[in-house]
């Protein structure tokens, strides 16, 4: 029985490791080993050969028309808007009304060496080589990444993305005392139908509110179609910790299937199986800490597509769309109608996102730990409310859990201080009934009944804690609001790693110290692997963002402290 705590701590520990790297597995995009396979729904649509051909026919009540346009090839003269506000800084292109490129003036790039460089650079004193900080980017022309939008008809073209639109004078930029300007774009007829596109942009808003006005201006009905798609190559985003990738691609959430991603590697396989039709939802492009959204919150009938393009001349063979459709009344001759839809285009902010479309925050992946994770994060939010320090409101997390906490950890450091002072009995008792385990164990289980000492009492500190510890991990890796926030002197980016290597360290020595209060085991080859397992435990930490070292090693501190308390009571050296 005596080993018992030492065998849990090493399955804890074991099963911390396998939860890490399944998390990792969900964060890049992969199901998680833990949940059911997912039920088969309608297959999305397949590329059909008519796109090389131009922008196709629609076929009703399908997504084939949008799904196809954007393989296009196109040749006409294009004229790049750039429109300015306090948080975008977003170009238009007039051939088709493209969104083509989105800088976020207020969120800045920032440098990511790898460990080995940073410890070249430590050993041979070598200065790191200068970094200009760039505003992020989204929407651009290397990774043919842009928002588009179109008509399409069953009964011939229309005017779709790869239409020439004239751009109406109007202002470029927001100025002081503005709420918001306009971009109007408009097509020439195609099919008898003309195409307005409005562009809304707002002050301190990462929206961009998108109006087509559709006038049909020849002499027959028709009945168009809108499709709103984002499309953008198969390459990833780097980001988030050593050996986290973070997941970038495709997801859309509708009313009957809610969120669901999809891995390039499945649309190059045909294996994507989305709902296709809901009278809600919405299509993403996702990657770490941003995230691009057509969103159409009235109700209304929809088709999802997620597909990758044909090759042509101007896009990449390994580039993707995902979208929506949707139909529009019959027009008879001489009538229009408008459709409205928001592109977002910024950071995911959980509390902002949550506000613009249901379930948009979930772009946001706290991996399978999400139920812990979303109040641990509004706890971090409400305290770094009245804080202000990113740094700080994780040490105040710590503080507050420890007093919650704080009659659980006492029992269990009871119990640990009395395991250690009883290490001599046991240790003499088996010594002495080394060739009579069954005895030893009936003499081993009266001390621990006579002492009221429960050999696996110290464990349940960890056991409770350990979930808020793999909760944080995703909050410190997922949360843009931690992105580049500072604490102290050397730590000025607390959703990265240490950028020293002093937390880790610090963290490894208060493990260590840990190790050094409790109770030896008994086995020698145990008791050195108790040694060990704070050491490995600390390496792996060394690329762990120092918000997650900096609460571990604050719950040490403070663990240490009650510890030692504990064991000054009850005369324990």
């Amino acid at each position: 029985m005596t080993d018992i705590r030492r065998t849990v701590l090493w399955v804890v520990f074991t099963v911390s490791l396998f939860l890490l790297w399944d998390g990792w597995q969900r964060h890049n995009g992969h199901p998680s080993m833990f949940s059911p396979a997912p039920r088969p729904l309608a297959a999305a649509s397949a590329p059909g050969g008519a796109a090389n051909a131009g922008v196709p026919a629609a076929t009703a009540g399908t997504a084939a028309a949008a799904a196809t346009a954007s393989a296009t090839p196109v040749a006409a003269p294009s004229e790049k808007v750039t429109i300015r506000t306090d948080v975008l800084t977003v170009t238009v292109d007039t051939l088709g009304g493209d969104i083509v490129r989105a800088e976020l003036p207020k969120y800045l790039t920032s440098p990511d060496p790898t460990v080995t460089d940073q410890l070249l650079q430590m050993v041979h004193l070598k200065q790191p080589a200068p970094f200009t900080p760039e505003p992020v980017v989204l929407f651009n022309a290397a990774q043919h990444y842009r928002a588009q939008t179109g008509l399409v008809s069953a009964q011939g073209p229309l005017p779709a993305h790869t239409t020439p639109m004239t751009v109406v004078a109007g202002e470029r930029e927001l100025k002081d005392g503005q709420d918001e300007i306009k971009l109007r774009l408009e097509s020439a007829e195609v099919g008898g139908v003309k195409l307005v596109k409005t562009f809304t942009f707002k002050r301190g808003a990462y929206t961009v509110g998108v109006t087509h006005e559709v006038i049909n201006a020849g002499t027959a009905p028709v009945t168009p179609q809108v499709y709103l798609q984002l499309v953008r190559d198969g390459s990833t985003v780097t980001g988030g910790a050593a050996f986290t990738p973070s997941f970038t691609g495709p997801a859309v959430y509708n009313d009957k299937t809610k969120f669901k991603t999809i891995k390039f590697e499945d649309i190059d396989k045909n294996k994507v199986e989305i709902e296709k039709t809901a009278n809600e939802g919405w299509v993403s492009m996702v990657q770490h800490y941003f995230a691009s959204a057509w969103l159409v919150n009235e109700p209304g009938n929809r088709e999802f597509f997620v597909r990758k393009l044909p090759g042509q001349v101007g896009l990449r063979a390994d580039t993707y769309a995902t979208g929506m459709v949707f139909t529009l009344p019959t027009l008879a001759p001489g009538a229009s109608t408008t459709q409205s839809a928001t592109l977002f285009a910024g950071p995911q902010e959980e509390n902002n996102l949550s506000k613009l479309a249901p379930g948009l925050e979930r772009v946001k992946d706290y991996g399978m730990l999400t139920i812990i994770a979303e109040p641990l994060f509004w706890l971090l939010d409400k305290l770094h409310g009245l804080i202000g320090n990113w740094g700080w409101t994780i040490v105040a997390l710590v503080l507050l859990l420890k007093i919650a906490l704080y009659g659980l950890n006492a029992s269990a450091y009871r119990s640990m201080a009395k395991m250690k002072a009883l290490a001599p009995r046991i240790n003499d008792l088996k010594e002495r009934y080394k060739d009579k385990p069954q005895e030893m164990q009936q003499e081993m289980m009266r001390i621990y009944r006579e002492e009221k000492v429960n050999p696996i009492g110290g464990c349940l500190p960890i056991f409770a804690q350990m979930p808020i510890f793999m909760a944080l991990y995703w909050v410190l890796l997922s949360t843009v609001e931690m992105r580049q926030a500072p604490w102290i002197l050397w730590i000025t980016d607390l959703s990265v790693r240490d950028p020293y290597f002093i937390l880790p360290l610090l963290m490894m020595a208060s493990s260590l110290f840990q190790v050094w209060l409790n109770p030896p085991a008994a086995d020698p080859m145990q008791q050195k692997m108790m040694w060990i397992m704070p050491v490995a435990f600390g390496i792996m930490f060394f690329v762990f963002p120092a918000g997650l070292v900096l609460y571990w090693l604050t719950n040490n501190i403070l663990s240490i402290a009650q510890q030692w308390m504990i064991n000054k009571q009850l005369g324990v050296n």
